[in-house]
């Protein structure tokens, strides 16, 4: 995670065979470019979101498996997530991507404006903030809130409105296949009121990670399972999967109180003086018109949309066919979650360096995120391809969810499994298109060709192959959208070494695929799930490591750089 100690010599651009991920070397000096503590921070502040992050996926593991107890893979099911379709897709536009990827930028720029403005105090990299008794009506952070906060809220709100009155027209869309849409009509009504909570959690993690504050925006999704996961076992003998649908909006309400209190501490709300306001809203606010708003909801919705493909195939295959398809991909994209968190990290970072015109260390970072992310996401996936019986087995065969729905979901899972480097990509390489604030439409045209690739490639193959045709279909898409998108940052926005990436992923990619087998033949020699999986645990990272080693990965032979010395030393 560190920056530190691999841009000492500015401008120098590694030859093709130099690790993306370097070994640990001695800190930079003061006044280098970089604050010699920011490498730290962001390890600290990595960790910490991890800590939460594994937390909140815990929470939706509980979440997953007390709807799976209670209604199995049904038609009631069914129906919520039908309408649990409308949260997901807005918590990709409102929260992990669309929002933070306009809005962190556009912060940075101001938090950049307000410490020029403050005086020649600011040292290099340090950033100062303004407390609510210092805030003036020409803070720069404060006039962007003003002109962008209210106009959102009522945006989202009246779309909230519009999805509760259209409740009916979204299901027959979605879902044209299903027998009766009542239920998921009503769980779709209860789901709209994320539309704006889902916004304003956006609109409050953007701006927190701007100020370089993780914790609040991290633990978002650990508020948001309490929510779900207590109105579900309280209610669900009265109103049945109706419950799940109330608790998505109570959690949805705990997501914006978790944030607030900081919120207020470092962005104060009070009202700047309407005379001033208009003359320096315009000087100062970062500009987030149509053309910059148009590129990023267009590939957030592109993107999202590969979900609403999914499921509208899925509507025409038998009962408790989207079920299976959502428990597969909610435990096959936990990989692909936790290798983002570190993209997540420093995405402000990364929006900074281009923002001050550091093209070099804008690129040294991205680089090492692909390569720390890659490996995450591919020591997951070996897992998966593994494990996935013995996973489903110990998560989710209870109750109603019974031995037959574990067979089918692993086998999904499995399917799902080898596009999880793609997905990962996707949301590691679109950060810095949008790191500069500035339009950009060549994720939207990659993110398009994708979905175009996935529409087709589900129609050509759920007739025949069913769920396991629609999993494919979606490894198919989102590969062609990473694909496109490596090739077209380096040239675009930051001059990435794109080969020596592909060649690093495509190590570690062989790496994951000998580990999974190898877990694939040894995981049916013990009968017991649980010690199955535990053992797997050792024996996948195990073969994932020597192969890696055996394939000359350079991101694995670096880990083993500090152990080589600290022997060294001992000696």
């Amino acid at each position: 995670m560190s920056d530190t100690g691999t841009e000492t010599e500015a401008g120098a651009r590694p030859g093709p065979g130099a690790p993306l991920l370097p070994a640990p070397a001695a800190p930079r000096e003061a006044g280098g470019g970089e604050p010699p503590r920011l490498g730290s921070f962001l390890a600290r502040a990595a960790a910490a979101t991890a800590v939460l992050t594994v937390l909140g996926a815990a929470l939706g593991l509980v979440r997953d498996q007390a709807i799976a107890r209670y209604f199995g893979a049904s038609d009631a099911s069914d129906a919520f997530l039908i309408a649990w379709t409308v949260p997901e897709m807005a918590a990709t536009l409102l929260i992990e991507d669309g929002m933070a990827l306009l809005l962190v930028p556009a912060f940075s720029l101001a938090l950049s404006r307000r410490g020029a403005g403050a005086g020649a105090g600011a040292g290099a990299g340090k950033e100062i903030t303004v407390g609510v008794g210092d805030a003036e009506a020409s803070d720069p952070v404060r006039e962007l809130v003003a002109a962008t906060l209210p106009r959102l809220f009522l945006l989202l709100s009246g779309g909230a409105a519009l999805l509760i009155a259209g409740a009916p027209w979204v299901v027959g869309v979605l879902a044209p296949g299903l027998a009766d849409p009542r239920l998921a009509v009503d769980c779709t009504r209860l789901t709209a009121v994320t539309v704006l909570t889902f916004g304003i959690t956006g609109y409050f993690s953007a701006a927190l990670r701007a100020h370089r504050s993780f914790l609040p925006p991290a633990g978002v999704y650990v508020a948001y399972n309490v929510g779900i996961i207590g109105t579900t076992l309280a209610l669900h003998a009265v109103w049945g999967v109706r419950a799940a649908a109330a608790g998505v909006a109570l959690g949805s309400v705990l997501m914006i109180l978790t944030q607030l209190p900081v919120f207020l501490r470092f962005v104060p709300l009070r009202r700047p003086r309407p005379r001033r306001f208009g003359r320096r809203a315009a000087r100062t606010a970062p500009p987030l018109g149509f053309a910059v708003l148009a590129p990023v909801i267009l590939f957030v919705v592109s993107r999202q949309s590969q979900v609403l493909v999914e499921r509208f195939l899925a509507s025409t295959l038998p009962a408790g066919a989207i079920s299976h398809l959502n428990y597969a991909q909610k435990v096959a994209q936990l990989p692909m979650v936790l290798s983002l968190m570190i993209c997540t990290v420093t995405f402000p970072v990364v929006a900074r360096a281009m923002a001050a015109g550091e093209r070099e260390k804008a690129r040294l970072r991205v680089e090492r995120d692909l390569a720390l992310a890659g490996t995450v996401v591919l020591l997951g996936t070996a897992v998966v391809l593994g494990y996935a019986p013995q996973i489903i087995e110990v998560l989710f065969q209870r109750g109603a969810f019974d031995a037959s729905d574990t067979g089918s979901t692993a086998q999904v899972m499995r399917v799902y499994a080898l596009g999880l480097l793609g997905h990962c990509l996707v949301g590691a390489l679109s950060r810095p298109f949008f790191s500069s604030g500035r339009p950009t439409w060549f994720p939207a045209f990659a993110m398009g060709t994708g979905l175009v690739v996935t529409t087709g490639a589900g129609y050509a193959l759920t007739y025949r192959f069913g769920v396991d045709g629609i999993a494919t279909a979606n490894a198919l898409g989102i590969s062609t959208t990473a694909l496109l998108l490596l090739m077209g940052l380096g040239t675009r926005v930051v001059p990435i070494r794109a080969r020596s990436v592909a060649l690093s992923l495509g190590r570690l990619a062989g790496a994951s695929l000998a580990a999974g087998a190898a877990g694939w033949a040894c995981a049916p020699l013990v009968p017991d799930p649980v010690l199955s999986l535990a053992a797997g645990c050792l024996l996948v990272p195990a073969v994932f490591l020597l192969t890696g080693l055996a394939l000359r990965s350079p991101e694995l032979t670096s880990l083993l750089v500090p152990i080589r010395r600290r022997f060294l030393d001992g000696r």
